[in-house]
């Protein structure tokens, strides 16, 4: 099921969390009500582990992960990196990653078997009109996509989405479905969902923010939205993931295309 929370003052709650098949990173320092919701939800099937990247809590927005690892930017300290590879299951693969680009979490969305980055820059027709400077700040180098390729163990993609670059902030996809930017075409949409091979909807989270990744935290059996997150927002959530019917192929062709056009209505 989809469950509402705040993270302090904030709705943000992707920010400040990373949640996949096999654990669960939340700020060091945060509180024990804070922490507790993840744990009564995920039940014990994962650990929560409380940590910090960089001397700060954004964990949500700097690093990222699926069941098979989990990369970090180059600002991690050693002090950090030994915390995480001594407190997450022994099969996660914990890298740091040699980067200039530090909020990895806002250029990567993954899941166990496919990741999606920001794009080839000379191909990418969305955005060979803007500045080649400005757009280069946010390209990942070939070396860092490989890394993610082996550390994750995916196969990556460059793509975009609804004409965004940071591909990481504008969508959040599991195992079994997906939520993407509300002004994704249906064209890019159905595109999208064929790439990665799970059911996707344009929707929006946090009272219509369409910054995705920023309000929810989600893997296979259980998400976390902000608190500002409506019911209607959040029904969307639980349909797409498939959270209130774990049998496979329960989100079909029919409601898939009815979460769509609503988006558009």
């Amino acid at each position: 099921m989809a469950s509402r929370l705040k993270f302090e003052s904030s709705c943000e709650i992707g920010v400040f969390a990373r949640l996949t098949n096999a654990y669960c990173i939340v700020p060091a320092g945060c509180t024990d009500s804070f922490v507790s919701v993840f744990e009564n939800e995920l039940a014990d099937a994962v650990p929560v582990v409380k940590a910090s990247i960089g001397g700060t809590r954004i964990l949500g927005r700097l690093c990222v992960g699926n069941k098979n690892g989990l990369l970090l930017p180059n600002t991690t300290t050693d002090q950090e990196l030994q915390h995480l590879k001594d407190s997450l299951p022994g099969q996660v693969v914990v890298k740091r990653v040699d980067e200039r680009l530090s909020a990895l979490g806002n250029c990567i969305a993954c899941n166990d078997h496919v990741a999606l980055t920001n794009p080839d820059l000379n191909k990418a027709k969305e955005v060979q009109e803007m500045d080649t400077y400005l757009t280069s700040m946010f390209c990942l180098s070939q070396e860092t996509e490989e890394i993610i390729s082996d550390v994750l163990g995916v196969e990556v993609f460059r793509q975009t989405i609804a004409g965004n670059i940071l591909v990481g902030s504008f969508c959040a996809f599991s195992n079994k479905g997906g939520l993407v930017h509300p002004r994704t075409s249906v064209e890019d949409l159905e595109e999208l969902s064929t790439l990665l091979q799970v059911p996707l909807a344009a929707g929006t989270v946090n009272r219509g923010s369409d910054v995705i990744a920023a309000g929810i935290a989600v893997n296979d059996w259980a998400a976390f939205c902000g608190s500002d997150t409506t019911a209607t927002e959040l029904s969307v959530v639980e349909s797409v993931f498939r959270l209130r019917d774990g049998r496979p192929g329960a989100l079909g062709a029919d409601v898939r295309k009815s979460l769509v056009e609503s988006c558009f209505l």
